[in-house]
């Protein structure tokens, strides 16, 4: 399958869209089920057993359930040409138990398509055996991007990103966030992106980078060279476009590395500051990075349930217990099956152990233009499945739909003309190869919808620890996700969900009465408020708007009788007793004063209590520019 592209001169930003239709695949079947139609060739098979049976408990019962197969099959007859070796029969092997259940075999030599179905019937055949399927690659969503990224050395905030943060603020097509910063940050919360890992850049947490980890094995896949997984969550680049990788595609070409986990990370949860601003839906959590594709853009399935239940906080064998587990996962992988996600019973039992563990678990429903029931991950049981809308709230030209898609979300790719105005912008890098300096880079896709729904995933359960409420489950976080999605401004022309992701409302909805409900008294920039009285454990909240490129951010309390403390915290109000507060200045009398260097922008709450009856005082904030 060829991985299209859209290319746009950074200065005519004019381009036109170019997709693909990719086959159908079938890979699995129940015991007893007919064969599927349609697959690659195939050397390595997962098999689930039924529980209780031998087969489950023990490798070389399971080894020699699948070595009877063969013999059933006929395929131990037949003849293989080894390159170099001659001639050589086929016989299996066992690999590994999967951390979902599954047991992984391998057999000797790759098989077409008929022998990959005449051996998986006689292994469903066995009585034991619950499932088979084969251990295909799935392939990274990149969607489109520019051709060339944009780097932050020299770019002014009016070069191009005027039009970057549509995807936050506009009411048509945008998910309504920066409302939601008034009430939530997304502190505390870890997103783990399982997506070809993230690069250095300024405007990413890399504090969880090197607790994430490799799941990509095969050499052709991780680009390393020798066969095995490896710790830490970095990009070391996924291009195809050189002559080891040229029989990846049906196509020749290749393209050079997407970068998408970065961009994707930068979405969810990037840093405040550089050209577009403050980068991420939840710029206070932690972005756990996985790697789980590589070159060609693709990772094995057995390596990705693994990796979706380590990042939830499950074992698996032979990998570090991920200290840091996820409550939200954002997939960028995925593919269409003939028959969707019945086809994988090794995925859906790693969705589910992650759902168990208490992890929200969201997925594209990808970009071949089609039903979202033929799409895997996003087909699973309990996976939210987010399809794409554009900036004027429509369906994602290539965006795939149906009744099986929860909510739609920004991803760009709905202008006809492929206009930049449309692009999901984030972080990036600028290497055509290996990682090189950082950069900033357009692009669409549903990969992109479903990052914004994880950072809005993220707000909301952020925002419920910090209010001191009931943690919500996966299921009642993807509800309400669903519920509160806002109306499409036009009628879509396939079903893409609810309605269009609101992140404020969500938030709203998941504080319910707990939402800050005192009223609260804006502060202009210099300007000193003089407040007649505040009795004692009383308080009063303020709030001053801090746009981006400010330096320093100074609030201060000054004059009158008593003894005043402030408590100041971004994006929300500080609770009565400054539990949650970012700062705190507390002395004896009314004099206070609380200086932030680099303030994040966005809107600042300052409540000021008084632990003696307060008279007279008076109130001011400033910032520097």
């Amino acid at each position: 399958m060829k991985r299209h592209l859209i290319g746009f001169p950074i200065v005519t930003l004019i381009a036109a869209m170019a997709a693909s239709v990719p086959q159908l695949h079938a890979h699995g079947f129940h015991a007893g089920m007919d064969a599927p139609r349609q697959a690659s060739a195939s050397d390595r098979f997962i098999v689930t057993y039924r529980q209780g049976s031998s087969e489950a408990r023990d490798q070389g019962a399971a080894l020699q359930n699948v070595s009877a197969a063969v013999s059933r099959s006929g395929l131990d007859k037949a003849v293989f040409k080894d390159l170099g070796l001659g001639i050589r029969r086929l016989y299996a092997s066992y690999v590994r138990k999967l951390a979902a259940g599954g047991d992984l075999i391998g057999v000797s030599h790759s098989l077409d398509d008929v022998q990959a179905r005449k051996l998986m019937r006689a292994i469903a055949a066995d009585p034991a055996v619950l499932h088979v399927e084969r251990d295909v690659r799935l392939h990274a969503l990149g969607g489109s991007r520019l051709a060339a990224e944009v780097s932050p050395r020299g770019m002014s905030s009016h070069h191009v990103f005027p039009m970057a943060r549509w995807n936050y603020g506009d009411p048509r097509g945008g998910a309504n966030v920066e409302k939601a910063w008034e009430l939530a940050d997304g502190k505390d919360v870890v997103v783990a992106v399982l997506d070809t890992g993230i690069t250095r850049h300024p405007g990413l947490d890399l504090s969880l980078a090197d607790a994430g980890y490799d799941f990509t094995r095969d050499p052709l896949t991780s680009g390393r060279d020798e066969y095995g997984r490896a710790a830490g969550g970095w990009d070391p680049g996924d291009w195809s476009n050189t002559p080891e990788y040229e029989d990846c595609f049906d196509e020749p070409g290749g393209e050079a590395s997407t970068w998408q986990g970065t961009r994707a990370a930068g979405i969810v949860a990037g840093l405040a500051g550089g050209p577009t601003g403050n980068l991420g839906i939840a710029y206070r959590a932690k972005v756990l990075p996985v790697r789980v594709a590589g070159h060609c853009g693709a990772g094995y399935l057995s390596d990705i349930t693994d990796a979706i239940v380590w990042a939830a906080g499950g074992r698996v064998r032979g990998v570090p217990d991920n200290k840091h587990p996820a409550q939200v996962i954002t997939l960028g992988v995925g593919d269409r099956f003939e028959d969707g996600c019945t086809e994988t019973f090794s995925l859906k039992s790693a969705i589910a152990e992650a759902r168990l563990r208490g992890a929200v678990v969201i997925a594209p429903a990808g970009d071949f233009g089609g039903d979202v029931d033929l799409a895997v991950p996003a087909s699973c049981p309990g996976v939210i499945a987010v399809a794409a809308n554009g900036i004027r709230g429509g369906r994602a030209g290539n965006s795939s739909f149906g009744s099986g898609v929860a909510l739609a979300a920004p991803g760009g790719g709905e202008a006809a003309d492929g206009s930049a105005k449309d692009l999901i912008w984030s972080l990036s890098n600028e290497g055509a190869t290996v990682p090189a300096d950082p950069g900033y880079g357009g692009s669409s896709g549903t990969a992109l919808a479903a990052a914004h729904v994880a950072g809005a995933a993220a707000l909301v359960i952020g925002a419920v620890k910090q209010a001191g409420l009931p943690a919500l489950d996966a299921e009642q976080v993807g509800k309400l996700l669903v519920d509160t999605a806002r109306a499409f401004p036009v009628a879509p022309d396939r079903p893409i969900g609810a309605g269009i992701l609101d992140a404020h409302a969500a938030v709203m909805k998941a504080l319910g009465s707990a939402a800050p409900a005192e009223s609260v008294i804006p502060l202009e920039r210099g300007v000193l408020r003089s407040e007649p009285s505040i009795a004692q454990g009383q308080s009063l909240l303020y709030a001053i708007a801090v746009p981006a490129g400010a330096r320093h951010l100074h609030l201060r309390t000054l004059g009158g009788k008593g003894d005043a403390t402030l408590y100041l915290k971004s994006g929300l109000a500080p609770a009565v007793d400054g539990a949650n507060a970012d700062a705190i200045s507390d002395h004896a009398g009314n004099n206070e004063a609380i200086a932030i260097s680099r303030p994040q922008p966005g809107t600042w709450y300052l409540r000021v209590r008084a632990k003696q009856a307060a008279s007279h005082l008076a109130v001011q904030g400033s910032y520097a520019l």
